[in-house]
């Protein structure tokens, strides 16, 4: 009796059979797409760390060496003069800096390379210019403003452009640097905007002076 009820028990018809793979396929679809879209996500927020990691490592690079303008070490006998801490005319997208340590002139310039975008960093010691070196990739811009110092009491009077300077004495700079994330995924490259830092820095060294 229960042998022929077992057989009489009605198995999976083929539409519901069809149903439940439609079913089955409709959620593996979701979570796939759930998937992608948080490995999206993730790309995106780590490109945005890279790119705020590297613009803020070459800006305190670039303000180490601006706040050396016109340094001249007193703990030798030098008799070494900076006549020039600040190489003019300035420009708006480039700078270059002169200090004195250890009876050497060192020499820094900086200078966004607008066909590679690339920012650069070259170093000359005693007139002996070193390879420039990349300093950063992928750069939109890089601009500098100037403080001046019109009536010489040591305080910032104006920020001008380049043009702006003339024969005024500068004692300080704000340097904007933008860059993006690398060109390598597209996705990132649409949806992460640029970013840019500003910073200041005032010349001690020239101050004092």
């Amino acid at each position: 009796m229960s042998i022929r009820w077992l057989f009489k028990q009605k198995g999976v018809t083929l539409i519901e059979l069809l149903v439940a793979l439609v079913i089955c396929g409709i959620v593996i679809g979701a979570i796939y797409r759930l998937f992608i879209i948080q490995t999206k996500a993730y790309t995106v927020q780590d490109q945005v760390v890279e790119v705020q990691q590297t613009v803020r490592s070459a800006m305190e690079i670039l303000l180490r060496d601006l706040r050396m303008a016109g340094f001249d070490d007193d703990s030798t006998s030098s008799t070494i003069t900076i006549t020039t801490p600040i190489a003019t005319p300035v420009a708006n997208n480039s700078i270059t800096v002169s200090y004195e340590y250890q009876n050497q002139i060192y020499t820094v310039a900086y200078w966004r390379d607008a066909a590679s975008s690339t920012l650069f960093r070259q170093l000359t010691i005693n007139n002996v210019a070193q390879p420039a070196e990349t300093l950063l990739e992928n750069v939109d811009a890089l601009t500098f403003t100037y403080g001046v110092d019109t009536d010489e009491d040591g305080d910032v009077n104006s920020w001008v452009a380049a043009a702006g300077v003339g024969t005024s004495k500068v004692i300080a700079v704000r340097a904007t640097l933008t860059a993006r994330p690398p060109t390598v995924n597209p996705d990132v490259q649409r949806i992460v905007s640029p970013r840019t830092l500003t910073s200041t820095v005032t010349f001690r060294n020239l101050i004092m002076r």
